[in-house]
């Protein structure tokens, strides 16, 4: 594992997450605008997630009180976000509460749903959502309809430790980075981009190592990224910027330039995709919470 915060201060307004095609080259800028296909050009993907309408079929009506739906309406996310509903009290029947769930979206998109207690369902495609695609979710009186962004996927290979961006399956941007040391490696998998913070302080303690031991630390750090819920960031660390590229020196977190970290957070949305390869750890946990396609 690595840091997780004691306090932060999350100086970041949603006003300066600025989108790519004000932040990339103009070689890629067309490929930023979003599409919204009409309503009645959705395919239903109820239970399932089917991707076939249907067509007059009765609303089922809900076992639940209106849950909570983890993307808010007009809201925008990447293309790894997955769909995360919240009831009020525990779920008995688990089937008549998949039928009573609606998703739509202006692409095909089928996928499935998966609970993480009697209190929590979610959905997610089978593969990533197309890119530019509008969702509606309806559940129980609950609704949200809300926006797939560009396909940002950042590809991280302990290899060549070399971060690899792509928007739209271009490359944008490459980064040197140092992950995890030995006995401290970065898990492999797919991670989803979570919380950006301006400025956080990391704390060793916080899982089980004191400040005052050798590998112990708490300092704070500038433009850390959140991908996963059990401490890793994506973060800059100018003291490691001569092992960036070539050697591991992180407890976990993916370290690079200031530049580099600034860049990523202004760049990433909640729900962007973080591919991590060829590390010496275990691969990241399924019920981690950003950890969802490792299933």
């Amino acid at each position: 594992m690595d840091e997780k915060p004691m306090h932060y201060e999350a100086n970041t307004q949603q006003s300066r997450w600025l989108r790519r095609g004000l932040l990339l080259s103009a070689a890629i800028a067309a490929t930023g605008a979003l599409i919204a296909a009409p309503a009645q050009a959705q395919p239903v993907l109820p239970g399932a997630g089917s991707s076939q309408p249907v067509v007059d079929q009765p609303a089922t009506q809900a076992p639940f009180a209106p849950p909570n739906i983890n993307i808010a309406d007009g809201e925008t996310v990447g293309v790894a976000q997955p769909i995360i509903i919240t009831f009020k009290e525990p779920v008995t029947d688990r089937a008549a509460a998949e039928r009573a769930i609606e998703v739509t979206s202006s692409t095909d998109a089928p996928g499935h749903f998966y609970w993480t207690g009697d209190k929590q369902v979610r959905w997610k495609p089978y593969e990533f959502w197309p890119a530019n695609t509008a969702v509606t979710v309806v559940a129980g009186g609950t609704s949200s309809s809300f926006h797939i962004g560009d396909a940002f996927i950042a590809s991280v290979d302990d290899n060549t430790k070399m971060i690899t961006v792509t928007l739209n399956g271009e490359v944008v941007r490459e980064m040197p980075t140092s992950l995890g040391k030995p006995g401290y490696e970065t898990p492999n998998g797919t991670y989803i981009v979570g919380e950006r913070l301006e400025k956080m302080t990391m704390d060793s303690s916080t899982y089980g190592v004191p400040i005052t031991d050798p590998e112990g630390y708490k300092l704070e750090v500038e433009y850390a990224t959140r991908l996963s819920n059990s401490g890793i960031f994506l973060h800059a660390a100018p003291w490691s910027v001569g092992q960036q590229g070539y050697s591991n020196a992180s407890h976990g977190c993916l370290n690079v330039s200031t530049e580099d970290a600034k860049w990523f957070l202004e760049n990433t949305r909640r729900g962007d995709a973080v591919i991590v390869t060829n590390t010496q750890g275990p691969t990241l946990s399924a019920g981690d919470g950003l950890g969802d396609w490792n299933a």
